[in-house]
């Protein structure tokens, strides 16, 4: 896999911006099928950053139900799972998207 199909999109909210000011801690969305060393490589080639280390978490589906105007429940169906990584940096190190 190349690095832009490795590297989905960066996760921006609160926790990951005060991790990110607080202990130089990346977070991002990868494909599913990507491991440990594909997504430091991924970092180090996109961003010109080496990556201290990296922790994945597969985030599992979770159910929805659907809710028509009345209330009454339409349909069941689940959303999609994904992969989160949180890559690791030096603190001299900063990725300049963010």
């Amino acid at each position: 896999m190349k690095a832009y199909d490795i590297i989905i999109s960066p996760m921006l909210t609160e926790k990951t911006n005060t991790q990110r000011e607080s202990i130089n801690v990346y977070v991002f969305k990868v494909n599913k099928r990507a491991n440990k060393k594909e997504v430091g490589a991924a970092i180090k080639e996109l961003f010109n950053v080496t990556p201290v280390s990296c922790n994945l978490l597969n985030i599992k589906s979770k159910a929805k139900v659907v809710v028509s105007r009345r209330g009454y429940p339409i349909g069941k169906g689940k959303t999609s799972s994904w992969k989160k990584a949180y890559v690791y940096l030096k603190k001299e190190d900063k990725i300049d998207i963010f």
